[in-house]
């Protein structure tokens, strides 16, 4: 497939069939916030009943809709965020809310903390908000000062009051502070997220950096049943790039993930239907076959901001794979197993930005 070609279909999908979902059927009017997920009954997509409402769900759809510059979803977004999930009596953000929009988990998640930071810069630039942009700030603040860990890592969880670790330091939410400061750095332009991020790739070098193949770890390096997630290699590649070497400070993340690219498409690829794999040991013999949509996309960028020629050749061939494997007229499939079957068949509102940050990465025109 024409990589230019391909590369708009894909954002045609979204425009056409995923954005509306999320304006119409997958917007809880009453409560405005989006619901968990959608599934489709009959040819159309209908929400399903909904357990609960995550803060972080919330700030992944204002950022899909202040990156396609609708300002009165976002506007909505951005008020409901603060109002339904912000603790005003102890700081910090609730994890989630009850179908009445009162607290049920109030876990103080570091996941969580990092994508109100994300969202609420990339929306604070995108309409030129203030208050959101001060929200970033201040919540990268309580971050820093609240979920700090050793070695310059940060907890994955606290308890209501921030008195009580429930989570030690893991990968990914760490990957996605390293992804909202990148964010917020370029929105506010104030360079101690520059300091931040070096601080803190460093650090996630020290704990977690597997030397054999360059991947970053699930889990602290000598934890049992730890595992790779080529997915995870993949975010991480596109993420040094954007941060640039400078940022990367001793941290060594510039070699060791280009190394961790290769692993990931020698062990973690379908050579045949290019799915990906969720996880591999550090051998490389695959340990989870499920196939996440996140983990395709993820591959999508990576292929579409890699140096070399080599790898951007299979872009388009790539990109033929997904549309055909995970895109549907009515949205599209969230997991495949191994042997390519349905393993989830609803849409979490979560996926969008997912989409749309592998879109944005493309080759235009």
């Amino acid at each position: 497939m024409n990589t230019a070609t391909g590369a708009a279909s894909l954002r045609n999908h979204f425009d056409r069939v995923v954005l509306p979902l999320w304006r119409g059927p997958g917007f809880n009017t009453a409560l405005r916030l989006p619901h968990e997920a959608l599934a489709v009954r009959d040819g159309h997509a209908a929400p399903l009943p909904d357990t609960r409402y995550r803060a972080m769900a919330c700030a992944r759809q204002l950022f899909v809709f202040s990156q396609n510059g609708d300002a009165a979803h976002a506007h909505t977004l951005f008020d409901s965020l603060r109002h339904t999930f912000q603790d005003r009596a102890r700081g910090g953000w609730f994890y989630s809310v009850d179908p009445d929009g009162a607290p049920l988990d109030t876990t103080k998640d570091l996941y969580t903390h990092a994508f109100v930071v994300f969202a609420c810069s990339a929306y604070g630039q995108r309409f030129g908000v203030m208050e959101a942009l001060d929200t970033a700030r201040e919540t990268s603040s309580l971050i820093v000062e609240r979920f700090a860990a050793h070695d310059g890592l940060l907890n994955g969880a606290l308890d209501a009051s921030f008195a009580t670790v429930t989570g030690t330091p893991v990968q990914n939410p760490l990957m996605h502070l390293t992804e909202a400061w990148l964010v917020a750095r370029e929105a506010t332009g104030d360079a101690a997220f520059d300091t931040a991020i070096t601080r803190l790739v460093e650090a996630v070098a020290r704990s977690f950096l597997h030397a054999p193949t360059g991947c970053i770890a699930e889990l602290p390096l000598g934890t049992a049943d730890n595992r790779l997630e080529p997915g995870h290699q993949f975010e991480w590649f596109w993420l040094a790039a954007q941060a640039g070497a400078a940022r990367l400070g001793a941290s060594g993340l510039q070699e060791a993930l280009g190394r961790a690219f290769d692993f990931a498409v020698k062990h973690g690829v379908d050579p045949v239907t290019g799915a990906v794999a969720a996880a591999t040991d550090e051998h490389g013999r695959v340990i989870d076959a499920t196939q996440r949509i996140w983990a395709q996309t993820e591959y999508l960028r990576a292929i579409a901001t890699h140096g070399e020629s080599v790898a951007r050749a299979t872009l388009g061939e790539q990109i033929g794979k997904f549309e055909q494997r995970f895109l549907t007229p009515q949205g599209w499939v969230e997991c495949r197993d191994a042997s390519g079957a349905v393993a989830r068949a609803d849409m979490p509102s979560t996926t969008p930005y997912h989409l749309l940050t592998a879109y944005q990465a493309l080759p235009q025109g």
